[in-house]
């Protein structure tokens, strides 16, 4: 009975290690992965304690490995966290960037104002924050044309690529700090006026 029962165990062992065998095999090729065993806060920086107490290495089929996974826990000492990580995700460069490398802060339109995109002509020469004066020009019965003055020194708050605008060829998208009052105006402006045109304020 102990023979008949020490074979059976090792038949047992054999099938299991076997069927293992198969299931990885049908996955296809294994790699390392780093998986978080805790969560991790937003801009937490990962120092060499913290990859040791917080990461394992697991063997993942290929196929199941996101893009940019890491494969070492050192890879990610000196980073930090872009966003919370909960335990059991995987660890991917995306996740990480260097400590200090926040991106800029988009210029703030001002109390009062919003900001509003508005394909005009004549800023290929603007810088990408300041103030200017926005002028539309409009067709007359006669042929001829008339530009006025429809905002005075507004916030320019950015500036796409120039001639870029799908509104219409040389045209480029900006982004204006407007009031309600201004931001309806010119918003109707881009349906019937000829031009809308951005300059640096007269005075500089």
């Amino acid at each position: 009975m102990l023979l008949a029962a020490g074979g059976a165990g090792l038949l047992a062992v054999t099938l299991v290690g076997g069927y293992s065998s198969s299931v990885a095999g049908s996955y296809g090729e294994l790699r390392p992965v780093v998986v978080l065993t805790r969560s991790l806060a937003a801009g937490e920086v990962i120092s060499p304690r913290v990859a040791n107490n917080s990461f394992e290495v697991r063997q993942v089929p290929v196929r199941f490995v996101p893009t940019g996974a890491l494969a070492a826990p050192v890879d990610a000492v000196g980073l930090k966290t872009v966003g919370p990580l909960p335990a059991g995700s995987y660890l991917t460069g995306p996740g990480l960037e260097p400590p200090g490398s926040e991106k800029p802060k988009r210029p703030s339109p001002g109390k009062g104002r919003h900001a509003v995109e508005v394909a005009v002509a004549g800023a290929g020469a603007l810088a990408g924050s300041g103030r200017v004066d926005v002028l539309v020009t409009t067709d007359n019965d006669r042929g001829g044309g008339r530009t006025v003055v429809a905002a005075r020194r507004v916030p320019l708050m950015a500036v796409g690529r120039s001639g870029q605008s799908e509104a219409g060829p040389g045209l480029t998208e900006v982004t204006l700090g407007l009031t309600r009052e201004q931001a309806i105006r010119l918003v109707d402006a881009q349906t019937f006026a000829r031009r809308i045109t951005v300059l640096p304020p007269a005075g500089g």
